[in-house]
């Protein structure tokens, strides 16, 4: 079964953008958005992931847990996801990068 997947890149080299834009529309700059299977959307994450460079990417798709889907990060970005009892939410750190903010 398909479902939707967004990912978002940031930063990241025109050869990983043309790899997403092969699967997904690209609606706005570094915005991508589908519909593919699971493991079109898993190898095509896995790829993203590690061709990021000084980059960053953002995958979000469906998921059985409470909040209905899943966030997945790579590259470096003053927003991590964090888990608070099961639930994905987003910690800003600080411009250090040490102490959340």
């Amino acid at each position: 079964m398909s479902n939707m997947v967004v990912i978002s890149t940031t930063a990241v080299p025109d050869h990983v953008r043309g790899a997403i834009s092969r699967w997904l529309t690209e609606p706005a700059p570094g915005l991508y958005v589908g519909t593919v299977s699971a493991k079109v959307r898993d190898k095509l994450w896995e790829a993203v992931s590690a061709s990021v460079g000084e980059g960053a990417a953002v995958c979000i798709h469906p998921a059985e847990n409470e909040q209905r889907y899943v966030i997945k990060t790579a590259g470096e970005r003053r927003r991590r996801v964090v888990d608070f009892d099961g639930l994905q939410l987003i910690e800003f750190r600080a411009e250090n990068g040490n102490v959340p903010l």
